[in-house]
């Protein structure tokens, strides 16, 4: 998925939004269909490798599509309802997945991801204009991909929003790599877990909703840097509670802080992402492309490490939470507020 991110935004820039969305959500189907009908794991491995260059395709052209339309704090609440999307799915994909498994096999799985990409493409295809009008488009050279890029990197106020995106999605990622561990095995809920895991996941929507509201009026660096603030002290508090319980606070306690931080990290998401769009509006595929590919880069290794460093209690993630708190803090003040 993040190989993919780095084609298909600056292609893009060429070609226009639209068909290079409906070229990745044919390039997941395809790999739905493969993994549906797979007889051994090899070719499930193709079929979910296809399906994931192919999802790379929404997940960075929808950024450029928001860019391409809004600025700004306008772009800020767009884009907390997008990026609400982006993480409240795989939170609520564990009690999906059981409830099908509990009604057909592991195949039907894959045969809702056909029939949902197919509808995404119909309605895309319906109601979405393009948003690059042939004027604005650049032609896809290598030396045209190369002054992006350098561009792109080159910025400091991109970088350091993306930095901050990467640290904070590594933290939440981290979390996913770790959660079944604790809730269904640590706490013992066994089946009830994707109900736990599902009231998480409302947290970030509900807070992605709220910034949407908080957005237009204080702006997105003076939120961001508040729900930083308050992830990171927050963790930290939690951390000597942890501490000093052996690693295993009260189940009840433990949600409470979950349901807080996360409401501190779904007014992050959209945020940081839109930031780090707003100077790129000329050169919004490319911009999308690396900001993308880039953050997933950085969380990716980071909530691997969280979640290997499982030691049957919550210790690890608390502290991963308290270290990648600070970390993005750090990063993201050492930014000015934007004019």
């Amino acid at each position: 998925m993040r190989i993919g991110q780095v084609f298909f935004g600056p292609l893009s820039d060429a070609t226009g939004r639209k068909p290079l969305m409906y070229l990745g959500l044919g390039i997941f189907m395809l790999g739905s269909l493969l993994s549906m009908v797979a007889q051994d794991f090899s070719h499930m491995l193709i079929g979910r490798f296809l399906q994931g260059v192919g999802a790379s395709a929404p997940r960075v052209l929808t950024m450029a599509l928001v860019r391409d339309c809004y600025s700004g704090r306008a772009m800020a609440r767009v884009m907390s309802f997008t990026m609400s999307i982006f993480i409240l799915v795989p939170m609520i994909a564990p009690s999906l997945g059981q409830g099908i498994l509990l009604v057909s096999g592991w195949r039907s799985i894959f045969t809702l991801f056909f029939v949902l990409a197919l509808s995404v493409a119909v309605w895309f295809w319906w109601r979405m204009p393009e948003t690059l009008p042939a004027a604005q488009r650049r032609a896809f050279r290598f030396s045209e991909f190369w002054q992006g890029l350098k561009e792109v990197v080159s910025n400091r106020t991109s970088m350091t929003y993306t930095l901050t995106t990467g640290i904070v999605f590594g933290a939440f990622l981290g979390y996913l790599s770790s959660s079944q561990q604790i809730l269904q095995i640590q706490y013992g809920l066994g089946e009830r877990f994707p109900l736990y895991f599902a009231l998480l996941a409302l947290a970030i929507g509900g807070a992605s909703l709220l910034n949407a509201k908080l957005a237009m009026r204080y702006g997105m660096h003076w939120i961001s840097k508040r729900a930083l603030l308050l992830f990171t002290l927050l963790s930290g508090a939690f951390w000597l509670i942890t501490y000093s319980s052996a690693g295993h606070p009260p189940l009840p306690l433990l949600m409470a802080y979950f349901i807080l931080a996360f409401l501190a990290l779904g007014m992050l998401f959209g945020n940081l992402n839109a930031l780090a769009m707003e100077p790129l509006g000329h050169i919004a595929g490319i911009g999308a492309s690396v900001i993308g590919s880039l953050s997933t880069l950085i969380a990716i290794p980071l909530g691997t490490f969280v979640g290997q460093a499982y030691d049957g209690t919550v210790i690890p993630l608390i502290s991963g939470f308290l270290i990648f708190g600070l970390a993005a803090t750090t990063a993201l003040f050492s930014q000015r507020k934007p004019a």
